[in-house]
């Protein structure tokens, strides 16, 4: 039997699966009027779904900033209290439409892409509700280690209407200002 067609078969399927722009949950709409310049900057991670490449983690932070691609620098950074480390993850988003639509697929290694899609943003980019290309990721994000109540319960209703597990979420303990 000749592997040859077998293998360039699966590489075919692997490169269109890594090229597919992602695209947000079905009834999930990404925040329309973005202005990816004021979202730039740092951003903590207040609460998330777990998901395996931050389990455990804590103080964890996001960084934005301008590519000279035109693309997004993204800089993920948290704390391992079990093992006493601080881990960093280095990555790179684009559009996947009009830079106006808070949909992006980011990019922590090679060409495999996953959706990051912004929800919900308060007018002044303080507070946001991002979530992942299926309801099994979601974070919500801020300006400061902590938000203020009425934030986190407007957050967690919109969450919760979308159809994602907020009785999931997990609160990532964060350093006081």
């Amino acid at each position: 039997m000749k592997l040859w067609p077998v293998v360039t078969g699966i590489a075919v399927a692997l490169t269109l699966v890594a090229c597919k722009s992602p695209t947000p949950p079905k009834g999930v709409r990404p925040t329309g009027g973005f202005d990816a310049n004021r979202y730039l900057g740092k951003w903590y991670e207040v609460a998330r779904l777990e998901n395996r490449f931050e389990r455990g983690l804590e103080q964890v932070t996001a960084t934005y900033g301008k590519r000279g691609d035109g693309g997004i620098s993204v800089r993920n950074r948290g704390y391992n209290p079990v093992k006493n480390t601080w881990s960093e993850s280095k990555g790179k988003a684009y559009f996947t439409g009009a830079p106006t639509t808070a949909a992006l697929k980011v990019s922590f290694f090679g060409p495999f892409y996953g959706g990051y899609n912004v929800i919900k943003l308060d007018d002044d980019y303080r507070y946001a509700l991002v979530s992942g290309p299926n309801r099994d990721y979601l974070w919500i994000l801020s300006r400061t280690p902590a938000i203020p109540e009425s934030v986190k319960q407007d957050y967690l209703k919109t969450a919760r209407s979308l159809g994602f597990q907020v009785d999931r979420l997990v609160w990532v303990k964060q350093p006081r200002e």
